[in-house]
């Protein structure tokens, strides 16, 4: 029996999990377009997925933001229906045998910055920087599950600083104040994209791996090792632009706007100074001119194993114990997750 939301978009095979909710494969019947369509339990004790698709509609019109399709209700469920997306950095990374050159990390750098400059320049904070939310295709960042709108959009107000905070987003990409039990703000999402390119560069962090008998004590852990590594450590053996980079943003004050141009400059001038060039040709695309297709796995978030070609229009440029996340990233989205809904994962 055929399955149909929204009276035109046809129900498939499940192809994932988001932050609050399943995603499946889906068309539309009319045109035939491939969607991703988030399913979230109607009886479900936070509803958060009208506020994400809220949240993608204010964030509509950036580069690297998934259209919405459709939202509403159909029989026990909210539907969200959204533009299906290539496959995530993670899925990439695990594609090139994980491991990225010094090239595909400094262009990934400087579009994953743009990205999250954009987010904030909407007054949100995403809150889960992680491979896994971003998408190929147009450097898609998604999934806004756990975003949150750290000032006001009339007044520009900064929310209040506070502690003893669950941590919210993935402790393996969590930064040090979030780990202290501090709100998050502008200056956490940096910090988290700083051990993401560092993850791309070493192919692992110092934190990964660590035994515990509970979900607690990995944490833990996790907390412990990441403020025990000096920053010069955890970047030994990689240019100087990488400690710079997380060195600045772990110099930032609570309400503090990162210098966003500055930190793109950073890794511009690295690129420029090692005598790069700036084609939009990745390390994938290298492969696939041997490769034809990508068998890679479907992206959590709907994005499908097709790789684009190199875009130079894009050139602008571990969760809690009581938390639990997913958010790929291509494009980036943010989310609203309420004061006690789940927000965190282990690694």
């Amino acid at each position: 029996m055929e399955l149909r939301v929204g009276g035109r978009f046809r129900l498939g095979r499940k192809i994932g999990s988001g932050s609050f909710g399943d995603i499946y494969l889906g068309e539309n019947i009319v045109t035939h377009e491939e969607v991703a369509i988030k399913l979230e339990c109607v009886k479900t004790k936070h509803p958060q997925l009208h506020i994400e698709a809220k949240l993608y509609k204010l964030m509509n019109g950036g580069i690297g933001i998934p259209q919405i399709r459709w939202c509403g209700y159909e029989g026990e469920y909210n539907v969200m229906v959204m533009e299906l997306l290539g496959p995530s950095l993670e899925d990439l990374f695990n594609f090139c045998s994980r491991k990225f050159s010094l090239k595909t990390v400094l262009l990934l750098a400087d579009q994953m910055l743009t990205r999250i400059n954009y987010i904030h320049d909407k007054d949100f904070i995403h809150r889960d920087i992680k491979p896994d939310n971003f998408l190929m295709g147009w450097e898609n960042i998604i999934d806004f599950g756990l975003a949150k709108r750290y000032r006001d959009h009339r007044t520009k107000q900064h929310i209040p600083y506070r502690d003893k905070k669950n941590l919210t987003g993935t402790a393996r990409y969590a930064s040090c104040n979030t780990h202290l039990g501090v709100e998050q703000s502008r200056r956490d999402d940096v910090e988290s994209l700083g051990y993401v390119l560092m993850y791309f560069n070493r192919g692992t962090l110092p934190w990964q791996g660590l035994k515990a008998a509970t979900k607690r004590q990995k944490y833990d852990k996790i907390s412990e090792k990441k403020m025990s590594t000096p920053v010069e450590e955890l970047c030994a053996g990689f240019p100087e632009a990488f400690a710079r980079y997380i060195n600045y943003c772990k110099g930032l004050s609570f309400e503090d706007e990162p210098d966003y141009d500055y930190l793109r400059q950073l890794f511009r001038q690295l690129f420029h100074h090692l005598g790069l060039v700036y084609d939009y040709v990745f390390d994938w695309n290298n492969l696939l001119l041997n490769q034809k297709t990508f068998d890679g796995k479907e992206s959590h978030h709907g994005g499908v194993g097709m790789l684009p070609a190199a875009n130079p229009s894009t050139s602008n440029n571990n969760h809690h114990p009581n938390h639990s996340s997913s958010n790929p990233m291509g494009m980036v989205a943010t989310h609203h997750p309420h004061p006690s809904a789940p927000s965190s994962s282990p690694e």
